[in-house]
């Protein structure tokens, strides 16, 4: 007997990879151990009164 060679089952419709950083507040990139240039960036324009931010890519928290 021979197998057909059909479709290989790939990722349900609604998983998608996601790869990519989280993304991190202020508070977390001062505590860091490990600063980088982009984060403390941030948190210094995040120390300005009335400053809104979301958050900042983090390149240690990377994510698969």
């Amino acid at each position: 007997m021979v197998k057909s060679k059909g479709k290989k089952p790939s990722q349900a419709k609604g998983e998608k990879m996601h790869k990519g950083m989280k993304l991190v507040t202020s508070q977390v990139c001062e505590a860091c151990k490990t600063p980088c240039t982009r984060g403390m960036a941030y948190a210094e324009r995040m120390r300005e009164p009335g400053a809104v931010g979301k958050g900042v890519p983090c390149i240690l928290t990377k994510v698969n």
